[in-house]
């Protein structure tokens, strides 16, 4: 297996193409802050206008980086105090006492309880709870909500409604590019130009180096798809959408066992033997690394799983607190410097995108080129 050398071409290519994109990056985010619960306490050495200003603001954080049961863009208060928001309800699904079918707006955002066949649900903090028609909430002695939550739920969430929405984006792009090849004799035509050196890119300086001639094209298709898919997925979490898909470990966790199973199903027998019964190595020994190895093919899908939702969510956090300092000094020289550390950021956080995009791509072609690595016969003669 050989790494490849030329990442760096790779980025290169991928800033250029994404410079006018750039403009468009987290307007929503940075200039929307919206209360809904409010737990602050005052503090001695803290004015109350102060704490809650800070508190609005991680609590708005706090609601970008969850799931939710709508497609919220944003909100406002008007001079009532009565809060307007501005979105559109999606599917939700339970299996509970039979299929529950009704759509978020019954929920009013957590305001109302939502009834269906005779069974009443609240949407609270985030989820949804079986309760009353009143809506009653019942609390443990550590204040755990102790109301019990529907047998599955299969709802179509934000994060689950753009993962469709990039499916069919990636179907369109690729089955277009795919007609334009064949239409004009192997010549990619419209925005199959921007996205052919990136396809040629994976298959030439990622899957052959690292899976070999003989192997790569049965995880071509794979290998395609995950890049792109998280790439846009990234891009998206970018857009005045404010999605958080990738910061999701649920969604991160999906993707590292995909590529686990694959590895795992697809590999070669020289692959098993050298984690359970290492040629060339004292039999004692053997019997001690086989579980320290077969550990190791946990611990791959783990570390893909972890380092995409940490360095997703530390971006998100990272730019939403800068641009929440904007609000907290209020002159003109913090608020300035805020405002162009979090364009700085910004643009660093789209080559973030494409570079995890990039890195779980390679990696799963490293661990699937191990899992089909030839036998060397050398070993025989240890």
């Amino acid at each position: 297996m050989v790494i490849s050398k030329k990442p760096l071409h790779f980025i290169v290519a991928l800033l250029v193409s994404v410079l006018p994109m750039i403009s468009s990056a987290n307007n929503s985010d940075s200039t929307t802050v919206h209360k809904e619960v409010a737990h602050a306490e005052t503090e001695g050495h803290h004015t109350e206008e102060s704490k809650d200003l800070k508190t609005e603001i991680k609590e708005y954080i706090d609601h970008h980086l969850l799931d939710s049961y709508d497609f919220h863009l944003f909100s406002w208060e008007d001079d009532s105090k009565v809060a307007h928001h501005i979105g559109f309800p999606l599917p939700v699904i339970l299996i509970d006492n039979g299929v529950q079918f009704f759509m978020s707006s019954k929920f009013h955002h957590g305001e109302t309880v939502a009834e269906s066949n005779g069974n009443f649900y609240k949407l609270y903090h985030g989820k949804i709870y079986k309760t009353d028609a009143e809506g009653t909430i019942t609390y443990d002695a550590e204040h755990h909500v102790t109301n019990a939550k529907p047998t599955i739920d299969l709802s179509i969430t934000k994060n689950v409604f753009m993962m469709l929405v990039v499916s069919v984006l990636m179907f369109l792009l690729f089955s277009g590019l795919a007609k334009s090849y064949a239409k004009n004799g192997g010549i990619a035509k419209g925005a199959g130009r921007f996205f052919e050196p990136i396809i040629l890119y994976i298959r030439d300086d990622i899957a052959i180096p690292n899976i070999g001639h003989k192997n790569y094209k049965k995880y071509m298709s794979y290998l395609l798809t995950i890049f792109f898919f998280i790439w846009f997925l990234n891009m998206f979490g970018l857009t005045p959408l404010g999605v958080n898909v990738t910061g999701n470990i649920a969604i991160t966790a999906g993707l590292a066992l995909l590529t686990y199973l694959i590895t795992t199903f697809t590999a070669n027998r020289n692959y098993w033997g050298h984690i359970f019964w290492m040629p060339g190595v004292p039999t004692p020994m053997k019997i001690i690394l086989a579980p320290i190895e077969l550990l190791g093919t946990f611990i791959k899908p783990f570390s893909l799983m972890i380092r995409l939702y940490a360095n997703i969510v530390a971006g998100h956090v990272v730019l939403m607190s800068i641009i929440g300092l904007m609000f907290i000094f209020k002159n003109w020289l913090g608020s300035s410097l805020s405002f162009f550390l979090a364009f700085a950021l910004s643009l660093l956080e789209i080559l973030v995108a494409a570079l995890q995009a990039y890195i779980f791509t390679m990696l799963s072609a490293l661990y699937f080129g191990a899992a089909n690595e030839e036998h060397h016969h050398e070993d025989a003669h240890h």
